[in-house]
């Protein structure tokens, strides 16, 4: 069974940082793209950062292109995500996801072909 679970949310003011790390196990975590993904209330869940298998080839938002940075150690099982210079737009709940298919970056930004997700952690930015 996989399991995604995140962990590193918080609270912080505007100009700050936050990383996020998102443990996974149940499949052999090298083979999946990942993606961490975020979502606010009445909106639809959307794509902040993808990263492939080898960790060769990552995509951002263009939202948080130059800010954020999302990055593997497969070693770890582990997927982070460090986010800088945080605005208070990016407030959200932000998740970890698992592609759906072995070493495939095919759709990496739509949500659907993500088959497993972690529970969220929240991130606020707020003065």
């Amino acid at each position: 069974q996989v399991q995604l679970v995140e962990s590193g949310g918080g609270l912080v003011q505007p100009g700050g940082s936050l990383s996020l790390s998102c443990l996974a196990s149940g499949r052999t975590f090298s083979r999946y793209t990942m993606g961490w993904f975020r979502q606010t209330p009445g909106k639809e869940r959307e794509l902040v950062a993808a990263i492939t298998p080898s960790g060769t080839i990552t995509n951002y938002a263009d939202s948080v292109k130059g800010r954020f940075a999302i990055s593997r150690d497969n070693a770890k099982n582990t997927v982070y995500l460090q986010m800088n210079s945080l605005k208070l737009e990016d407030t959200a709940v932000y998740y970890c996801a698992q592609h759906s298919t072995a070493m495939s970056y095919i759709n990496f930004q739509t949500a659907s072909r993500y088959a497993y997700w972690g529970q969220g952690t929240q991130v606020t930015v707020s003065s």
